[in-house]
């Protein structure tokens, strides 16, 4: 009801100052040229169609019924009073002044139109209610994803921070460490390269052979050749499901699969584990489902 009000007063307050001062400037304005009781009359006559036909608009309006006629008259009847107050106005000296108030029919006109846009869109307290619900309930959801999001991104920058601070201190680390060897490389080598080492291992070992000088070798460091893996032949399936199947029956109760594993690998043969996995698991099945 109070939110009714705050569309409702403004447009009674405009519809009787338009219809007091329609009325007045037709008194004043015809009143000049014939008796003031007929300009009154026309005056009256005017602002009672136009008051007629907001009644029945109203009306209409409260049963939720709409008058296409009914509302083109009452527009007509907003456009005659506005007609008169500019002829009246462009007819006195002040003519600013007047056309300043002549809207004001026109504009009662409106008010009462948007609030009956207001009364057809209108709801009732408990959907006003039931949609602030829905409303705060989407500001909480939306806040407590905004806070996930949040610890989420604060979580990650932490976790990157230690990385790569974990990181630097392995750089720095493993450059040390590379300085001293190096060093120490360098130092190694230039005692092999010098000219008293042979005389001072000389001092201190005895000769392997006769006439053989004992030399000091330092290990090589440099890049070495990775062993080659070995090349056997991959087992077939059947192949495969036939060792399995033997050493599966070869011992009662049957043995398990991790014993089966190392008698296998033991064996000296070769399978990726999931490949054994699956023929013991087929070999398993098959000796289950038997007769």
């Amino acid at each position: 009801m109070r939110k009714q009000l705050a569309t409702v007063a403004p447009a009674v307050a405009m519809t009787v100052v338009s219809m007091v001062l329609t009325l007045a400037v037709v008194v004043m304005w015809l009143g000049s040229s014939m008796p003031w009781q007929i300009a009154l009359v026309v005056g009256l006559g005017l602002d009672g169609g136009w008051l007629a036909t907001l009644a029945y608009e109203r009306r209409l309006a409260a049963q939720g019924d709409h008058s296409t006629p009914v509302a083109v008259v009452g527009w007509a009847f907003g456009m005659a009073a506005t007609a008169v107050l500019v002829a009246h106005a462009l007819s006195e000296a002040s003519t600013g002044a007047w056309l300043a108030v002549s809207w004001l029919p026109l504009a009662a006109k409106a008010l009462w139109l948007v609030h009956g846009l207001w009364e057809r869109t209108a709801l009732t307290p408990v959907a006003l209610d039931a949609i602030r619900g829905i409303q705060q309930e989407a500001r909480d959801e939306a806040a407590v994803a905004r806070a996930r999001l949040r610890a989420q991104a604060g979580t990650e920058e932490t976790r990157l921070t230690a990385v790569t601070e974990a990181g630097s201190r392995v750089a720095r680390v493993q450059a040390k460490t590379a300085e001293r060897l190096s060093g120490a490389w360098s130092t190694l080598e230039a005692a092999r390269q010098g000219e008293g080492t042979a005389r001072a291992l000389t001092c201190v070992t005895d000769r392997v052979t006769p006439g053989a000088q004992p030399r000091w070798e330092l290990p090589v460091w440099g890049p070495y050749e990775p062993v080659p893996a070995l090349d056997a032949a991959a087992l077939s399936d059947a192949e495969l499901d036939r060792i399995v199947t033997d050493l599966h029956t070869s011992q009662t109760p049957p043995l398990s699969y991790r014993e089966l594993s190392l008698r296998f690998r033991a064996s000296g043969h070769q399978a990726s584990e999931t490949r054994l996995r699956a023929a013991w698991r087929r070999v398993t099945t098959t000796t289950a489902t038997a007769p």
